[in-house]
């Protein structure tokens, strides 16, 4: 084994790979078939999208799970620890099995390089075949055509939402980001997509290409009301079911493409697993709240279409107190974008800079929050947020944390 310590590990992959994202299936397919990566009997569902897919993931392995069966979840980015990617049976994956499943992918892959993402899919799967896993459920990293994941032959592909986002990498509109998210799925197979209006080029790919297309509002929905909700799809209803424990309402319709995938899916499930798992589900860094004495909201959005799901959410839970946003953003990120999401609340603004190479200089972010709907009280690192917030904040006041999973990481690591 090339090392001993997952540390050493990781920080090796950092470099061996020239780009940091290098989209492109030759590669790392290659290296799967040195690696005689096999199935076997799993069901793989993949799920894309530009937000929700986290949710959905987490959705999908609590239901599963409470129906009895074995899960590998192999998600992106983590918050804390690199373990979090890899979670077999609601577990993250110890070090010694990451090391293993590394050593594997190195063995394989001659002197064929591959990104840190590339590398990280090819380990996951290893595990979740050693494991004999039921359901394989892999989270899109970027787009979806030319993704790590999409080596695989998904049985159903999930698609959340479809928003602007990694522009340089998938295009400028969402007729372009549609087409990169619709490849995961394949020829006579389904694919469930929660949203209600997707591009006219998504709709004729599934044509082309002859994959099962099932449409929120057209093929399945969801209503509810005051005391549960209900979800359909042709003859199948589910009535009165719990709200999930995840925030928000947008989570029903993430809820409804999950039940939409496992109703097509060769894993018929059962009704008391539904309401187990959306009882029960839960992920870090999406509308995460805890209580510091003051309320904090944890949240990792990062685009346009997420930020104003975020807003809509903090604007209908009003705080009798003051509104605090920190927030931090990498360089590449549409900020106009998310800024006009969030200035109509008209909190003060904290401007942060996480500790990595891609995050936008604090100075500079703080120049372009000044005038957006609240005062820049001040700019620094991620700890110097939470430690102005912690002087300034009490009972009644809300610190909100959002922009990039980097912010909402160091500040998680600073509240529990």
């Amino acid at each position: 084994m090339r090392f001993s310590a997952l540390d050493d590990w990781l920080r090796w992959l950092e470099g061996l790979h020239p780009r940091a994202i290098d989209l492109g299936l030759e590669r790392v397919r290659e290296v799967a078939a040195r690696m005689g990566l096999q199935l076997g009997d799993a069901v793989v569902i993949t799920v894309g999208g530009t937000n929700g897919k986290g949710s959905s993931v987490a959705m999908l392995d609590a239901i599963l799970r409470a129906d009895g069966r074995t899960t590998g979840c192999y998600t992106s980015p983590h918050l804390h620890r690199f373990n979090e990617r890899i979670r077999i049976d609601g577990v993250d994956a110890d070090d010694a099995s990451i090391m293993a499943a590394f050593a594997a992918v190195d063995a394989a892959r001659g002197e064929t390089t591959l990104s840190y993402f590339e590398f990280g899919t090819l380990a996951a799967m290893w595990l979740f075949a050693r494991e004999r896993v039921d359901v394989w459920l892999l989270e899109v990293g970027l787009g979806g055509r030319l993704d790590a994941v999409n080596i695989i032959d998904a049985d159903v592909a999930l698609l959340t939402s479809i928003g602007i986002d990694h522009v340089d990498y998938l295009g400028q509109t969402r007729a372009a980001i549609a087409l990169e998210k619709v490849a995961i799925g394949r020829p006579g197979r389904p694919l469930v997509c929660g949203e209600r209006r997707p591009p006219r080029t998504l709709l004729e790919f599934v044509v082309e290409r002859d994959i099962d297309l099932r449409l929120a509002g057209r093929d399945f929905d969801r209503r509810a009301d005051a005391s549960g909700w209900r979800w359909w799809f042709g003859s199948m209803t589910l009535e009165d079911l719990p709200f999930p424990a995840l925030a928000g309402e947008h989570q029903l319709d993430n809820a409804a493409a999950v039940l939409t995938a496992l109703a097509v899916s060769p894993l018929p499930t059962s009704r008391e697993a539904v309401v187990a798992g959306l009882k029960t589900v839960t992920l870090a860094g999406r509308f995460e709240r805890i209580d510091a004495g003051f309320d904090v909201v944890l949240d990792v959005t990062h685009n346009p279409h997420g930020m104003a799901r975020l807003a809509a959410m903090l604007a209908a839970r009003p705080v009798p107190g003051r509104d605090l946003i920190l927030f931090g953003v990498m360089a590449d990120k549409d900020l106009p974008g998310v800024v006009a999401a969030l200035a109509p609340l008209g909190a003060d603004w904290f401007a942060a800079a996480p500790a990595v190479e891609r995050a936008l200089p604090a100075s500079a972010l703080a120049a372009a929050l000044e005038g957006q709907g609240g005062t820049v009280v001040g700019w620094g690192s991620v700890a110097d947020g939470v430690a102005l917030a912690r002087r300034r904040l009490g009972v009644g006041d809300r610190l909100i944390v959002t922009g990039s999973f980097h912010t909402v990481a160091e500040a998680r690591e600073l509240f529990i």
